[in-house]
């Protein structure tokens, strides 16, 4: 089935030969109608496009399979020099009868409101963004200065930024945009607040943020476009799944040539690990210990980048073994669960107090104390496999 928003070109491998069939309104009712006309032992491919899950789960319960196929790989089709809706369904058929490609794992519906949330959110953050921009581009045509803070639209900035004289269309622009920025703030929280009520029901999201430099965002988008982890049997398919893998070129007798990241995947979800990862660093641990050892080799940027990827493989460690993070803070790590209960509607305790002899702070100095120490113990274990390494290569020559 080559799908289209209006209508899905249908071709039928049947005995050998593909048999055009009519089109099928891409409406439920004739999507229905379709569905009852296959066998149970029919196998059915369609292209990964915005409808293709809604067709599947209308035709899913009438037939052996439903395969959704990422169109990127089959070049039979992108690369074709004929390409119209009816070769592309044919080439389909063929490719499914001879069993050339596995379809794409389909999320349930949990799963998918998920990725509709995070996605949609990404989208208002994006949209935010251009507003802030916009009243930057402002200030700088009209030479005034930088916002002497660190947020020029929180109350201090904007009081700074309504002291600044500047034209009538441009102080109607940085007004309009200020609007927009205090809708957009409107609809990400909402948005936030449906994905902390997630987050404190999960125990894989709540698993997820005991590792620094790991929030809401961050775990919600993982696991959203990821879904059952088990479905990996180790770590580095989930990497390339996500498309933090380096890409592989090899000809011949040559050696084999890596490349930048392959990019496949989720660019939203490679986007928050980074994110991720950019945070994590500044704590003491494990990670900094190999940000620092890979930063003096490859560069800063490089180094962002293999944090991220390991943070991947360090969330499929955590959720399919079901463990915390070894060397989380706790006092930190319950301050970011604390916050997310409260976005999610959970009531403030006040006057609680604490029940620990030592206050806040002292305990914030223990646990870093803490985490420096198995940064050092990191630094040892690698230093140790080196210099290893360095005399099993001596003694081998």
């Amino acid at each position: 089935m080559d799908v289209h928003r209006d209508f899905c070109e249908v071709a039928i491998w049947d005995a050998g030969e593909v048999v055009r069939a009519p089109r099928v309104p891409s409406r439920p009712g004739q999507l229905q109608e379709f569905a009852l006309q296959l066998r149970p032992t029919d196998r059915v491919a369609m292209e990964a496009t915005g409808n293709a899950l809604a067709i599947a789960r209308i035709i899913g319960p009438h037939v052996a399979a439903v395969e959704i196929v990422n169109t990127r790989r089959l070049k039979a089709i992108t690369a074709s020099k004929q390409k119209t809706d009816r070769h592309d369904a044919k080439t389909l058929a063929q490719l499914l009868a001879a069993g050339m490609f596995a379809g794409s794992w389909q999320p349930d519906e949990a799963t998918r409101m998920l990725r509709r949330r995070v996605a949609r959110r990404a989208r208002l953050v994006v949209h935010r963004t251009r507003s802030k921009n916009e009243i930057l581009a402002v200030l700088h045509r009209n030479l005034k200065p930088r916002p002497p803070m660190s947020d020029p639209f929180g109350v201090a900035g904007r009081a700074w930024l309504a002291r600044q004289e500047l034209p009538v269309d441009e102080q109607d622009t940085v007004n309009a945009a200020l609007r927009q920025i205090d809708f957009l703030n409107d609809e990400i929280a909402t948005i936030e607040t449906e994905l902390a009520r997630f987050a404190t029901g999960s125990a894989e999201a709540k698993q997820l943020m005991t590792v620094p430099g790991v929030g809401l965002v961050t775990a919600t988008a993982f696991l959203a476009q990821v879904g059952e982890v088990t479905r990996f049997p180790n770590p580095n398919q989930l990497v390339s799944y996500l498309g933090l893998n380096p890409s592989v070129r090899q000809s011949g007798d040559n050696d084999a040539h890596t490349g930048r990241i392959s990019k496949e995947g989720s660019a939203l979800v490679r986007h928050v690990l980074v994110e991720a990862a950019q945070t994590a660093i500044r704590s003491p641990g494990p990670l900094r210990a190999f940000f620092e050892r890979v930063r003096a080799r490859r560069g800063h940027a490089v180094a962002i980048v293999a944090v991220a990827r390991k943070l991947a493989v360090l969330f499929w460690r955590l959720l399919v073994s079901g463990q915390d993070y070894a060397y989380s803070m706790p006092t930190p790590t319950a301050k970011k669960l604390r916050a997310v209960e409260l976005k999610a509607g959970a009531p403030s305790r006040r006057g609680g107090g604490s029940q620990h002899a030592l206050n806040r702070e002292a305990r914030r100095k223990l646990e870093r104390r803490s985490a420096e120490h198995a940064e050092a113990a990191y630094r040892r274990n690698v230093a140790d496999w080196h210099r290893q390494q360095a005399k099993g290569a001596r003694t081998a020559t």
